[in-house]
């Protein structure tokens, strides 16, 4: 069965940091390119953080620049997620994706082209 875990959600104080992780079952997470994004409250689904299957080439929302980085370990079929210097703003529900298309410079995260979803997973920043 094809599918994506995410782990690693939870409560941190502003100013902490997270790393979400990405676990593939089924599938080499390495030969996809993987999405995170988030979904606050009443809010649209956004973009965080995605890798590209081809060359590792990066794409990421404004919003994260300086404080989110995304990496793979391919030796345990996961990506992490890590987020430092959070922001209540960064409260949302995160989750992992992935898409069996390469991207390059200039791609913008795109719900619609990552066809294996996980669960989803509670960040909340709060003091």
């Amino acid at each position: 069965q094809v599918q994506v875990v995410e782990s690693g959600g939870g409560l941190v104080q502003p100013g902490g940091s997270l790393r979400l992780s990405c676990v593939a079952s089924g599938f080499t997470l390495d030969y996809y390119s993987i999405g995170w994004f988030r979904q606050a409250p009443g809010k649209e689904r956004e973009g965080v953080f995605c890798i590209s299957a081809n060359d590792g080439s990066t794409a990421y929302a404004d919003s994260v620049k300086g404080r989110f980085n995304i990496s793979r370990d391919k030796t345990k079929n996961t990506v992490y997620l890590q987020m430092n210097s959070l922001k209540p703003e960064d409260t949302a529900v995160y989750y992992c994706s992935a898409g069996s298309f390469p991207f390059g410079s200039g791609y913008v995260c795109h719900a619609p082209d990552f066809n294996v979803w996980g669960q989803g997973i509670q960040v909340t920043v709060s003091s």
